[in-house]
Formats: structure tokens, sequence, C-alpha cells
């Protein structure tokens, strides 16, 4: 200890104050940094089993210290620098307004914590996973309407202890007026959606992972946002949709209720076709088949056109996916049935011939 003194008494007599206050910044932020990664390299050795939460939470947390920790090396640092009495005022407000900024940011931090410790229980890879996709759906909207609102009014108390910006926020509400029903109107859309946004939170018409049929395009919902939706469509684009949009124009949600859903195969036949063979050979094939849920199956003749019959089976899945699966496994199975047993119900056209028969010509009776 007494060497240490020695050596700050000999760094005063030396050195300036600016580089004094230069080198135990640095000293301070290097320490800072060093515990930091030894801390990150000690979790990061650790097996992927051990307290993964505390890995995640630590990771959540890292640049949040690292910005407390240079507001502290600077305000330690500036204590070794002589200043006046109007530049002791100035570095004050920008301290506490740096302060300010640090007890926001760390608000923001813990509650996304704490909403990542609720979704942590959440299993979204369960068949019927609706109760985790609805609270799912709800912690990522009210995450964003958090996260912005707390960041507003962070940003906003720290430029309030600045006197020219706290007189300058003053003057130009006073003075808003006209200027403010113009920035309304043009931001008519922007607050739409954010009220859309907060509707579907609390409504929850559709939710992460739901199949829905928007545009006349089938897919999931990938992404819910702020003010837009990102569904991800069969062939792997991506639509997006306004959260607006979902709530003045309807849509399908198959899978709304329920995760199971009934899925129905069309074919197309001869009015000749045994229905009783095919319907006892479609049961066999959607009770052989994995896809299947135990639930649904039915055949039936639901349609009949001048050409063809229209032959409806149905079968039920427990989630959209599989149930595709299954409706392409029955109808190629049951076309290869009815082409290879039964190939006189295939569709038939059907032409009449009509022979024209040319009878003599009368001569004409003559006039006496």
């Amino acid at each position: 200890m007494t060497l240490l003194h020695a050596f700050a008494g000999i760094a005063r007599a030396l050195l300036p104050p600016w580089l004094q206050a230069l080198l135990i910044f640095l000293v301070i932020v290097s320490l800072g940094l060093f515990l930091q990664r030894f801390v990150t390299g000690f979790l990061g050795r650790r097996p992927a089993d051990w307290h993964p939460f505390l890995k995640h939470a630590w990771q959540r947390t890292r640049r949040l210290v690292r910005f407390m920790l240079a507001v502290f090396a600077a305000g330690m640092a500036l204590q070794l620098v002589p200043l006046s009495s109007r530049q002791q005022d100035v570095m004050a407000r920008i301290f506490l307004a740096l302060f300010i900024v640090q007890m926001g940011w760390l608000a923001i931090v813990v509650a996304n914590i704490a909403m990542d410790r609720y979704a942590y229980g959440l299993k979204l890879d369960s068949a019927d996973d609706l109760m985790a996709r609805k609270a799912e759906t709800q912690l990522r909207i009210l995450r964003r309407a958090l996260n912005v609102l707390l960041a507003l009014l962070t940003v906003g108390f720290a430029l309030m202890t600045f006197d020219a910006v706290r007189q300058f926020g003053i003057s130009l509400f006073a003075s808003a007026g006209i200027a403010g029903i113009v920035a309304g109107v043009a931001a008519r859309p922007l607050f739409e959606n954010l009220i859309a946004g907060l509707q579907l939170a609390f409504t929850q018409p559709l939710r992460l992972g739901d199949a829905v049929v928007i545009n006349n395009e089938w897919g999931f919902v990938e992404e819910i946002g702020s003010v837009y939706i990102v569904v991800r469509l069969w062939d792997w684009r991506r639509q997006v949709v306004p959260l607006s949009y979902l709530f003045q124009t309807p849509f399908t949600n198959w899978t709304r209720s329920t995760s199971s859903i009934i899925g129905s195969v069309m074919i197309y036949a001869d009015y000749t076709l045994d229905m009783d063979k095919v319907r006892t050979r479609a049961t066999e094939i959607v009770k052989a088949s994995q896809l299947w849920d135990g639930q649904v199956v039915n055949v039936q003749v639901s349609d009949a056109r001048e050409q063809v019959i229209e032959v409806r089976i149905l079968a039920s899945a427990s989630n959209s996916g599989r149930a595709w699966d299954l409706r392409c496994e029955v109808r190629e199975k049951v076309i290869a049935f009815i082409r290879d047993e039964l190939p006189g119900g295939l569709p038939r056209v059907r032409r009449e011939d009509f022979r024209i028969v040319e009878e003599p010509v009368r001569p004409l009776p003559q006039a006496h």
C-alpha cells in the first residue's frame, strides 16, 4: 500500500492532471473489461446445460456493464482535472444525463430479462402449443412497446437536464399548432399500426406459428413486429402485411382455436366408379398413415357435374403441416388405386355419332 501511494505521489508530481485522468480512465476500463472477459470465458467453458438462462442474462447485460464502467471511470478521472465552477456545473449536468440514460437502460434490460425468463419456460415445439404461442405473441409485442416507451422517457428526461434543451422543448410545444396537426396526419398510418399491434396482443386473432391465408397466399406467421407481420409462404417467400390491414380485411386462420385441422382431397372420376370400393380403400389408406391423428376420416360424393363426379375425402391431422402431407399421400394412393384396380372409373368424355340420312329429291308437282 505504501508503494502504491508513493507511485501515485510520483505520478501526480511528474504528470499533468489531464494525463493522470487519462491513465486512471484507461486503468479502470482495462481492469473492468478484463474481469468481464474472464466471467464470459468462465461461463463459455461451462456445459451447455449449466444454467443456460444465467448465460443468456449475462449476454444481455454486457453492453450495459461496459457503459456503466465507462461512466464510472470517467467520473473518477475527472476528479483529478481542475475545473472552473462553470465547467463543473456543465459536467454535473452531463453526468446527470448519463446517469438517467444508465438507469433507463437498466430498466429496459431488467424488463427484457424478466420477459425472457417467462418465455424460457414456454414450449413452442409441442404438437398443440396454442397457449405457448399466444404468450409468445403477447410478449413480443409488449416487449417492443415497452422498449420504445422506456427509451423515449429516458431520452426525454436526459435532455431535460439541460436548460437550453428544456427551453427549446417548451417553446416548441407552445408553437406546435398547425405543425402538430400536419405531423399527426402524416403519422396516422404509423399510429394506426401501433394501435393495431396492441389490439393484436390482447385479442389474438393470430399468433406466432399460425397457419393463415392472407391475400390468397397460404403460409405461417413467422414474425410479428410493431407495425407489421411477416408470413412465411409455402414456397419460402415472405409476405409483409401491415397490422392495420389485418383489422380491415378478412383473412383465414387455420389454427385459431386448435392446431388440429381437417384436410380435404378432391378426386374427379366417371359416373361408373364403384364408390364402395373407393370408400373402403381410401379409409384404409388414411388409417394406415402415420400422419393421421385418429379422429376424422370420411369419403363422400360432394358434387355431380356434366362429365364427372367429385369425390371428397376428409382426413384430420395434428397440425397444418402434417395435414398437407397427409392430403398429398391420400391423393396419390387413391389415384393409383383407381388407375390400377378400377380403370373404368377414370374420367371419360363420351361422344354420340349422328348419321345424316339423305332422302331422294322429289319432283315438284306440275301445274295443269
